[in-house]
């Protein structure tokens, strides 16, 4: 079976745990994201702890658009709720082959960008395990 022939199989239904970095030496934040997806296309939730403006510390939640056309992912998040520099973010990446992560760029447009990554919440002891081999 090729690599396209599995993509066909992949579903992002699930819940995943993310990272999201910025350019510059501001700490990275962890969210939690809520995955339904449907033949290509998938909606769901965010979750994450706010770190910035009037946001900081309280819980922030967002709603998630996406499309998934083989090995990539686009989509949109908007946050809840009125916060200074919380509106919606864009999210563009790649899956890895066993469809246990997600990597990409974020852009707010006109302002900040980064990168993210979002892991599979059954996948993290294998993605660890991965990290620890690879930095001994």
């Amino acid at each position: 079976m090729s690599q396209s022939d599995n993509a066909s199989q992949l579903n992002l239904t699930g819940i995943w745990h993310g990272l999201y970095s910025y350019p510059n030496k501001k700490k990275p934040v962890s969210f939690i994201a809520t995955l339904s997806e449907l033949d290509g296309l998938f909606d769901g939730t965010t979750e994450e702890t706010g770190g910035a403006g009037d946001a900081v510390g309280q819980r922030l939640t967002a709603s998630l658009q996406g499309r998934r056309t083989g090995w990539s992912v686009t989509m949109l998040k908007i946050y809840h709720g009125a916060y200074a520099f919380y509106d919606s973010v864009h999210y563009a990446g790649d899956i890895n082959k066993d469809g246990t992560e997600i990597h990409g760029k974020w852009r707010v447009p006109g302002s900040w960008s980064g990168t993210f990554l979002m892991i599979r919440s059954w996948a993290i002891p294998a993605a660890l395990a991965r990290e620890v081999a690879e930095q001994t």
